[in-house]
């Protein structure tokens, strides 16, 4: 290219989706969420702080600091009745900008003994999210790794708050004669990505749950094998070296039918399809498949249970009450909201559900008895 020549334009991640089905074939729905999310130059959590009201979205540390302080708590109150070992790894799966880590750390200071005790280890792949992580934790003396794989093996307290409703998922399209998956093609007469579905495969219906497998035609069942594996290497770590982790997100106790797969863009509904990798997609998440893959790795699980019903149970009502007692009365209006918000049955309350897992013989943790 001479000097006079203009640069050649850089692709937008739907030409180099477009360009990778024209050259190897359809993507999953699976595949096709890696690349809008995680896509190392172009996906939706690599560049961006996507949290918050200028962002596309706001998670429940972002609407009190009384949700990290009560998970907090619950951490040094698990870690008393594991028998207060002089180290634990506290752990955050996708810790979003660090605001609830920082909430539970300030809480943890209550119990010095517990402070000292911990390792604040974090997942995450987002450049741009450890960024603010580390500015929120800067006294933290957190170590961040890719995957949970990096964490020492120490006996565990891990969160994960809304991190797997983001996880890849196929989706599974019952047809007449069977299941067929559901992938992301090129329309016929354009370069435009489109949904298609494949023909049955006996494989596929393996992955369905059997009270499910006679669903009428067109019901669609979704599976995150990521998710499960991830629940898996969970397990196996308190099995192994002992603890206990909180799982908090949206989706549904047993295992069901239902597309949920969704983008949201500026707090408003986005077409799933539309400019991947400016809009974040989300799927609502099988409790029970990650209990089920919990429990075959030898972990326990309680739960789950509603959102509301569990930050009662921990005293949101008594840390309101006391954070009103020193605030002005537009803090305590601000106050009195964000507890409606976190627990009110038609806000988040019921909407969003709480598993927990333990080492086996834990017993029930707070919140759960």
């Amino acid at each position: 290219m001479s000097a006079d020549e203009p640069a050649p334009l850089a692709l937008t991640l739907a030409q180099r989706i477009a360009q990778r089905i024209a050259e190897d074939g359809p993507l999953s729905v699976a595949e096709y969420m890696a690349a809008a999310l995680t896509d190392p130059a172009h996906g939706y959590y690599m560049g961006r702080d996507p949290l918050g009201a200028g962002g596309d979205f706001i998670t429940a540390p972002e609407i009190s600091q009384m949700f990290g302080e009560l998970i907090g708590l619950w951490c040094a109150d698990t870690w008393q009745r594991l028998g207060a070992p002089a180290q634990v790894a506290l752990v955050e799966l996708g810790p979003g900008r660090g605001t609830l880590m920082a909430d539970a750390l300030r809480a943890a200071r209550q119990e010095p003994a517990f402070a000292a005790a911990l390792q604040v280890h974090l997942v995450e792949a987002s450049p741009a999210l450890k960024a603010r992580q580390g500015e929120a934790l800067r006294d933290a003396d957190a170590t961040w790794h890719e995957t949970l794989a990096g964490v020492p093996e120490l006996p565990l307290l891990l969160i994960a708050n809304e991190f797997f409703d983001a996880l890849p998922v196929r989706q599974l399209v019952r047809q007449a004669d069977g299941w067929g998956e559901r992938s992301v093609a090129l329309a016929e007469e354009s370069e435009a990505l489109s949904f298609a579905v494949s023909p049955p495969d006996p494989a596929l219906e393996a992955l369905v749950p059997e009270s499910l497998r006679d669903a009428p035609v067109e019901q669609v069942f979704e599976v995150s094998p990521a998710s499960q594996e991830i629940a898996r290497a969970i397990g196996r770590r308190l099995q192994s070296q002992g603890g206990a982790a909180l799982i908090i997100d949206y989706g549904h106790e047993t295992s069901a039918l239902g597309e949920t797969l969704q983008a949201v863009r500026r707090h408003a509904p986005h077409d799933v399809l539309c400019d991947p990798g400016t809009a974040d997609l989300t799927c609502h998440v099988d409790f029970a498949a990650l209990a089920f893959a919990a429990r075959e790795a030898g972990a326990a699980a309680y739960g789950p249970a509603a959102q509301g019903a569990f930050l009662e149970r921990l005293g949101i009502a008594a840390r309101a009450a006391r954070l009103m007692e020193q605030a002005t009365p537009p803090q305590r209006e601000d106050i009195r909201a964000a507890r409606l918000r976190l627990t009110a049955p038609d806000q988040m309350g019921e909407l969003f559900r709480v598993l927990a897992l333990t080492q086996d013989g834990f017993g029930p943790p707070s919140g759960f008895a």
